[in-house]
């Protein structure tokens, strides 16, 4: 198996629902070769009661925005909030009557320039006492799981065709294809094991492609007063849809690419739980949260702080029960969606990480082996041409003859890629022609498995 180089619409179909409540992404076809229904966006709640939220909420929202940004116009405080104009300004008017809130001057049709007032500015300071989180407003945890659930990875079945597309830029022998699918479709996760180089990683990384590109996912929850930052930029890409500049859709949910959030041997156990971040007030999602309807990738198991049966022991649980109770800084605990594919990567064998209990409740051990000498021939050619080379064939023969099997040296998939691409750097140098000869390769050999 391994890599060559290792290296959405929307539509709208029909009359919304008339508030985020009753709101439930379509999810994907469940005909293994159909290819994903398109994801309607979220309605766009006119009200609070759609919305979700308390007025109290909103209010202290709007407050610290003014006192974060100074005067501003209504549209400034929906688009830094992410609420309608219409839930925004009903807000602005309670606020005014409360004396809280004052007009300085207009800023275009229908909507005026706000700033607070003396008795705004001590409440708005107030609000930050208790959370300085002054963005978008969160959705209630009812209504983000029940999109995670239309959304989940269980609402549809991969064939092999799917997968065989999302790791289209892998070699994978068909009898290793056969299992990635039986394990994807199973969902209750999977080890991933074998020599180092072999794309383990690789393969992990790109499974989700095979359940469609993506999904609704909400920038922050909440749920009573609490609330949890779920949208991190460094593990969810945005997915920058032209359709979506005009359309009126509820701006809290964000359009992503299904997840793969890896984490490898920095993981510890305090990453599995939600981080207070005193200065905002708010909590950070721990990373299977920021994973759910993606995948959860540990790789290099087994050398994390925290030991293997440590980590499992945090996971197992919500893996089979697809979902996790979460403990707050307040002291609240929650259920939340555990709607993610989990995939163990590591250079070790299963049954030296963890004991027989463990390794029968992840039902699927598969071993991503060495390429064969076709295999490796094969790739040996594709990174050539690739590179805009071409491989001299005595090259590949002498290759294999003296530095893998005369050497008793193992292949690796990873080996024609990093050969190839040294090879070329020697002939670049040397102003050799483009092809990988003897020389070219030979110089390859000794620099990349020297002191190995």
């Amino acid at each position: 198996m391994q890599p060559t180089s290792e290296g959405l619409a929307l539509s709208a179909a029909g009359a919304p629902p008339a508030g985020l409540a009753d709101w439930k992404p379509p999810g994907l076809s469940p005909q293994p070769t159909a290819p994903p229904r398109a994801l309607e966006p979220p309605p766009e709640p006119q009200t609070l009661e759609q919305a979700g939220l308390t007025a109290a909420l909103v209010e202290g929202l709007v407050l610290k925005v003014l006192l974060h940004s100074g005067a501003s116009s209504g549209r400034d405080v929906a688009d830094r909030t992410r609420l309608s104009r219409a839930l925004v300004s009903e807000t602005l008017g309670r606020l005014r009557d409360d004396l809280q809130v004052t007009i300085k001057g207009q800023a275009g049709p229908s909507d005026y320039i706000y700033q607070l007032s003396e008795a705004g500015f001590a409440a708005a300071r107030r609000c930050v006492e208790q959370a300085n989180y002054a963005d978008a407003a969160p959705v209630p945890l009812e209504a983000y799981e029940r999109a995670m659930r239309g959304q989940s990875l269980g609402s549809s079945r991969v064939g092999l065709e799917q997968l065989r597309t999302a790791l289209a830029e892998l070699t994978l022998r068909p009898e290793l294809l056969s299992l990635l699918a039986q394990a994807i479709n199973d969902g209750r996760g999977m080890f991933l094991f074998g020599s180092p180089g072999n794309g383990k990683t690789s393969i992990a990384e790109r499974v989700c492609r095979a359940f469609g590109e993506s999904i609704w996912i909400p920038r922050a929850v909440s749920v009573g007063g609490d609330m949890i930052r779920l949208f991190d930029a460094s593990c969810h890409e945005e997915i920058d849809d032209p359709s979506l500049a005009a359309a009126r859709y509820d701006r809290r949910w964000v359009l992503i690419r299904r997840p793969t959030v890896v984490v490898g041997g920095e993981l510890t156990l305090d990453q599995l739980d939600p981080a207070f971040n005193a200065d905002s007030g708010v909590s950070e999602a721990p990373v299977q949260l920021k994973a759910c309807g993606g995948a959860l990738v540990i790789d290099d198991f087994g050398r994390q702080r925290a030991s293997s049966t440590e980590i499992l022991n945090r996971l197992i649980v919500p893996l089979e029960k697809r979902f996790d109770f979460l403990s707050l800084a307040s002291g609240r605990q929650l259920q939340v969606p555990f709607e993610t594919l989990f995939v163990l990567s590591t250079n070790l064998e299963p049954r030296e990480l963890v004991d027989e209990a463990f390794l029968r409740r992840i039902p699927y051990k598969i071993e991503v082996d060495d390429p064969s000498e076709q295999q490796f021939r094969s790739l040996l050619n594709a990174e050539a041409a690739r590179a805009g080379y071409r491989l001299a064939p005595e090259a590949a023969d002498l290759l294999l003859s003296e530095h893998y099997r005369g050497a008793d040296r193992p292949m690796r998939f990873c080996h024609p890629r990093d050969l190839v691409r040294q090879a070329v750097n020697f002939c670049e140098v040397h102003g050799r022609p483009p092809v990988v000869d003897e020389e070219a390769l030979g110089a390859a050999v000794r620099n990349y498995f020297a002191g190995l």
